[in-house]
């Protein structure tokens, strides 16, 4: 049973557009290799070149206060997913940038020039695979012979497949439709699909304006994590080493500044993506506040190793690989292990 066709609302739409893929790098394959300009900050001989996402780490490090006092430049430059950031990392064209779990596997499956620096663990509440309220699915058992829309080469690919293994399930029991979260949400809404596997803020905007619901949840299923990658070039470089390890700090305390003040972050959010504030407010408290800065150790690597092991077994990325390779640990100092858990609010609204 399929829900009847329903339209977009504007108000709905307009965020999706803008919101394509920035969530915390958790992004498609698809899109525009290239990254348009967003000015810079700070002072200095120095330019550290930041690859970002809308409403990401520019937003939080302006919002709390971490640009205040550069004693480098910072020229910020944004994507509209974490792939297409990761080949600008690959070119030499960006030095660092956040994205997701899944993106620096395929980057890396490609044989892309990058590290991972340091790594964030947030809930995966906002992960998630969803239907229609009214849908007669109540577990992921039962998407055996349904269609699934999903981001390829995503986070929410990754949390698709493991749904299904831990359902007895395999990718060919399913029928997957490969959209990004604009297409998604349409076919999603209109019942075009009979669910859709995405993540915050998306997750949260679906429960709260598409009449969806929770089928199952990414939390205790995926790793959480999502990652700074730099180009090995910058790390080789004394002085862009040092301010990626002053970088990384900010980013550690803005993200302390973002738990400490969830209302306030996601006003700031709400006016960058376009997203309504009370979604904006459900996606901090239920994934986006939660993150906690953590070191690329070797639980973390042993996690991401299963990522890529999963996806090399399907053949959806062409080898295994030793994800490790890709992982600089010089910057783990300081940092609590990955296994740390995610911060709480209480129930998400």
């Amino acid at each position: 049973m399929r829900s009847r066709p329903r339209h977009l609302a504007p108000a709905l739409l307009l965020p999706l557009t803008l919101l394509l893929a920035a969530c915390g790098g958790a992004a498609g394959a698809g899109g525009s290799a290239g990254g348009t300009g967003s000015g810079t900050d700070g002072k200095g001989s120095l330019t550290l070149n930041v690859g970002d996402q809308k409403g990401g780490s520019e937003a939080v490090l302006r919002a709390a206060g971490e640009l205040d006092d550069l004693t480098y430049r910072i020229k910020w430059s944004t994507f509209t997913s974490g792939p297409p950031l990761l080949e600008a990392v690959n070119a030499g064209a960006v030095d660092i940038g956040a994205v997701g779990n899944t993106p620096p596997v395929f980057a890396a499956a490609a044989k892309s020039k990058i590290k991972v620096v340091a790594g964030a663990h947030s809930r995966a509440d906002g992960d998630a695979v969803l239907v229609k309220k009214d849908s007669p699915l109540h577990r992921a058992a039962q998407l055996k012979g349904k269609s699934i829309a999903v981001a390829q080469g995503s986070s929410a690919h990754y949390q698709l497949l493991a749904q299904l293994k831990k359902s007895g399930l395999s990718p060919k029991d399913v029928t997957l439709s490969y959209l990004q979260p604009a297409d998604a949400l349409a076919a999603f809404t209109r019942g075009k699909v009979d669910a859709w596997a995405v993540w915050d803020p998306y997750t949260s905007q679906a429960l709260e304006q598409a009449d969806a619901r929770v089928l199952a949840s990414g939390q205790g299923v995926v790793n959480g994590l999502g990652f700074q990658v730099a180009a090995p070039a910058a790390l080789n470089d004394k002085k862009k080493s040092a301010a990626v390890k002053d970088y990384v700090q900010r980013l550690r305390r803005a993200q302390d500044w973002v738990h400490a003040h969830p209302a306030a972050w996601a006003e700031v959010w709400a006016k960058e993506t376009g997203l309504p504030k009370d979604v904006a407010l459900a996606a901090v408290k239920r994934t986006r506040g939660t993150a906690v800065q953590v070191a690329v150790d070797k639980d973390a690597i042993a996690s991401e190793q299963k990522i890529v092991d999963t996806f090399a077994a399907f053949r959806l990325i062409p080898r295994s690989f030793d994800f490790g390779a890709f992982v600089d640990p010089r910057f783990n100092g300081g940092l609590p292990p990955s296994g740390t858990e995610p911060r709480t609010y209480g129930k998400a609204h």
